[in-house]
């Protein structure tokens, strides 16, 4: 006799792994936008420019060195002797001071449905160079000329928006068009902006105070490695949702509705110099315009609670039956249950073009007001239909908590499946499971 509430609990369940499919497909078509979603964003970026990392300014001190070689063995009569030989040498030395402000306008750029964001920076650098006298060279030899050129490294050139006049001791240059990476250079992510400063003398200190602004533009995301010896940053926009990162985090900011404004002071202790100069290496400090809310990551972890939901309303169905005595057949839960996966579908749909919020609320109303009703007939009256709704309200209730609160999704989860159990154990305490099956067997032979 227990068999037909066995065969009842076969049905539900199998029900429950069939409805995995259509979850399964809603959360394809989910990836599958989000795929086209960054495709636009990487189009814009490729017809505007990318990501940005600004390097430097730092100097290279081209020069000159005369050294001894050994003479190789094969010559006749110079076994153990030395000649001159002058060779050209490279070396990157990092501004005694850099202070950089800058204020970012962050626009949204539209293709269809799909957006991205754009930055665009208005900065102003200064600071200083000191390069010691030269001298003899580290090797030993002796240095006959040298000369300076000041490198600014960008990682995507395009999103140069001015031809800066750059003021170094009073006189003005300009940037020379990148070029491919010089000769005693790291490898290096970025292109290098120059300008020749012309020869040094290599018997006295040279210093060179500089001063230039830069008109930026990018993508997402901006990174700035602070080569210098003492390096003051300061950055604000009207952009309220940044995301700092990188290996050095802001010393102080704010953050509200209004925008934020962030300082950094990084000393030479505090960085490396030679790693700065490879954004690779990750010497940076970042800001990321984030967008604060990721329709299709949003929607994507929503399709994860579809099961949790489904297994939830079965569980009140078959309540309804074993208390109520109200038969409930599998093709019932099977339209209810997809009614329930068609939430997701239309949560991604409305998103698109709606605020999320608003197209979690719409989509909700919808679904809730389609079971109520449809539970209203099904189960012969308005007030057990209303039921059904007021849960499922509480339901969609808590996953949009979840949804805004990801850190605390672990314990609003756990919460929910304690309150769904611990409901139907008080509600069964006093039932005979032994006698159900005889019950609901008699019924159907009734």
């Amino acid at each position: 006799m227990d068999k037909k509430l066995l065969f009842k609990i076969a049905a539900i369940c199998f029900m429950s792994l069939l409805l995995l499919v259509p979850l399964g497909l809603i959360e394809g078509q989910i990836r599958e936008r989000s795929q086209r979603q960054n495709e636009v964003q990487a189009s814009i970026a490729n017809s505007a420019a990318g990501e940005q990392t600004l390097v430097g300014p730092v100097i290279a001190v081209h020069y000159r060195e005369q050294i001894e070689v050994p003479i190789p063995e094969g010559e006749a009569g110079m076994a153990g002797k030395s000649r001159l030989q002058v060779v050209d040498r490279s070396l990157l030395l990092p501004p005694e001071s850099l202070n950089m402000s800058g204020e970012t306008v962050v626009e949204t750029r539209n293709r269809g449905i799909y957006q991205a964001r754009l930055f665009r920076l208005g900065l102003a650098s200064s600071g200083r160079f000191v390069v010691k006298p030269l001298g003899e060279a580290r090797s030993g030899g002796r240095i006959l000329e040298a000369s300076a050129q000041l490198l600014l490294g960008i990682a995507d050139p395009r999103g140069v928006n001015n031809d800066p006049e750059v003021l170094i001791n009073g006189k003005t240059y300009r940037f020379a068009s990148p070029g491919s990476k010089d000769k005693g250079e790291p490898e290096s992510a970025v292109r290098r902006l120059s300008i020749e400063l012309g020869p040094l003398d290599i018997q006295r200190e040279n210093r060179f105070d500089f001063s230039f602004p830069l008109q930026l533009t990018g993508t997402a995301r901006l990174a700035i490695a602070p080569t210098g010896e003492a390096n003051h940053i300061e950055l604000k926009s009207a952009w309220p949702h940044p995301n700092f990162g990188g290996r050095f985090l802001p010393g102080s900011r704010t953050v509200n509705k209004d925008g934020f404004g962030a300082r950094w002071e990084i000393s030479h202790l505090a960085r490396n110099f030679e790693a700065t100069l490879n954004p690779a290496r990750g010497e940076y400090l970042s800001i990321d315009f984030v967008d604060p809310v990721n329709v299709y990551l949003q929607s994507e972890r929503a399709v994860k609670y579809g099961v949790l939901f489904i297994a939830l309303t079965f569980a009140g169905f078959f309540l309804t039956e074993i208390l109520r005595r109200s038969p409930i057949h599998p093709m019932q839960y099977l339209l209810v249950g997809l009614a329930l996966a068609i939430f997701f579908l239309l949560l991604i749909a409305f998103s698109e073009h709606l605020p999320f919020y608003a197209a979690y609320g719409l989509s909700a109303v919808a679904c809730i007001g389609l079971i109520a009703t449809y539970l209203a007939g099904a189960l012969g009256g308005m007030r057990q239909g209303l039921a059904f709704g007021g849960g499922l309200t509480g339901l969609y209730g808590v996953l949009y908590g979840v949804l805004l609160s990801e850190d605390n999704a672990l314990l609003m989860g756990s919460v929910l499946l304690f309150l769904a159990l611990g409901a139907t154990m008080l509600a069964t305490r006093r039932l005979n499971w032994y006698r159900l099956g005889a019950q609901l067997s008699g019924e159907g032979e009734a």
